[in-house]
């Protein structure tokens, strides 16, 4: 991996793969709904849809046009603190990818008329999104773990923040926020970083200038609140949707690999405790699992689950058994073993992926500011002890706990949960 800043302080990091004919190629922004006020919420993933409308340069159909010519993929996604714009094409057309992606994100025109017809595809994608319960209740989980503040709104807006945003309003922020600062280019695969460098220079042209030096993902907030208590939304579901969880730990703190061994270990495969005790023991679940995720403070730990209504009751008492065991005993050595032989194996089969590959590197850098290689991470996995697992255990489990619950179930019973 090689890493370069050029001026005006955009960061350019590269993966070399040997004997790769492909390349993914990306430009990772350090702005996401985090960043929005009640105002211009939605507007981080409002200009995920407009990139792709056309630039100064080209229509949407020739930005399209270009990469379905070479077969090549392109897509861009939003988080809560970053939004990333990609391709994946032939090494031989990697000039294309980079001058592409290059020009959408630096030179779109969005045009009035491109705000209002995308308008109209982000409310379908929110109707999706609501009518996929197992999606939603995700958003409501953070929404009842961090109330208003904008770690628990929703990335993709609502129907009134989105109906309420103006073109200025969403243009504005668009030139305020995507600053080569703030970006960071990643390029993974059949790549060599001084042919990605010229490729790079030549793209953002004139906007390489200054001295201004990269700038790191901060907090928007100076304290992010958290909430304890249940959330239900009752809808006339076949199957009840829930998240059970409480704050976790921020993606810098050093016991986030002892988190990660946890989880794996309670809901991170059909080994799991979780997944045994819930699906296989009894049969009340299809689908469980837990999960962790970091922001720049903050975190969040969830267990989800999908069951009939009357059943309910009987897998958060089994959830809450579990959380409690491993605070009281910790994991088994065995536990240990096979959940970190788990991540293992992730992290190991995802770098035969140019794409996740570059995402790694991409994010890495944009968020943390450095590269671990994968020894190193893979190192960071194989120092967590059984003591490690226990003691985060103590510290995020007993943590007060939130409830998001979609489907069709008495809301007075869910209290009991999170006591």
């Amino acid at each position: 991996m090689r890493r370069s800043v050029l001026p005006g302080g955009l960061r350019v990091v590269s993966e070399q793969v040997p004997g790769s004919r492909s390349v993914a190629f990306g430009i990772w922004v350090g702005v996401g709904s985090r960043d929005e006020r009640p105002s211009n919420h939605g507007a981080s993933h409002f200009l995920e849809h407009l990139l792709f409308k056309g630039t100064e340069r080209r229509s949407a159909f020739e930005i399209t046009e270009g990469m379905d010519a070479v077969g090549g993929e392109m897509n861009a996604f939003t988080d809560k603190e970053f939004t990333c714009y990609y391709a994946r094409v032939l090494d031989e057309d990697l000039p294309l990818a980079v001058d592409v992606v290059s020009d959408m994100v630096l030179s779109s025109v969005l045009t009035a008329e491109d705000v209002e017809l995308e308008r109209g595809v982000i409310l379908e994608e929110i109707a999706m999104h609501d009518d996929d319960p197992s999606d939603a209740v995700h958003d409501q989980f953070a929404s009842a773990l961090f109330g208003g503040s904008p770690l628990g709104r929703p990335v993709i807006g609502t129907v009134e923040s989105i109906e309420g945003l103006s073109r200025r309003s969403i243009a504005g922020f668009y030139e305020r926020r995507y600053a080569l600062p703030q970006m960071v280019v990643s390029a993974a695969g059949g790549v060599d970083h001084d042919r990605l460098l010229r490729l790079v220079r030549k793209a953002f042209g004139d906007r390489l200038t200054g001295d201004a030096v990269p700038a790191g993902l901060r907090p928007a907030d100076r304290a992010v609140p958290s909430y304890a208590g249940v959330s239900h939304v009752e809808r006339s579901t076949e199957q009840t949707n829930l998240v059970l969880g409480t704050t976790g730990l921020s993606r810098e703190d050093p016991r986030r690999f002892a988190l990660s061994v946890l989880s794996g270990a309670l809901g991170g495969g059909m080994s799991s405790r979780l997944f045994q005790s819930v699906r296989e023991d009894r049969g009340l679940a299809y689908s469980v699992y837990s999960y962790s995720s970091g922001h720049a403070d903050t975190g969040q730990f969830g267990v989800y689950a999908g069951c009939a209504a009357s059943k309910v009751g009987e897998v958060l008492s089994l959830v809450r058994a579990e959380l409690d065991d491993v605070v009281a005993h910790g994991l088994r050595d065995d536990e240990v073993r096979r959940s970190k032989g788990s991540l293992r194996g992730q992290l190991v089969l995802g770098l035969e992926d140019t794409g996740s590959r570059m995402t790694r590197i991409g994010k890495a850098e944009l968020v943390h500011g450095e590269v671990l290689t994968p020894q190193q991470v893979l190192d960071a996995i194989d120092a967590v002890t059984p003591d490690d697992v226990r003691a985060v255990a103590q510290d995020v489990l007993v943590r007060p706990l939130s409830l998001a619950v979609i489907g069709p179930v008495d809301g007075a019973d869910l209290e009991g949960a999170i006591r």
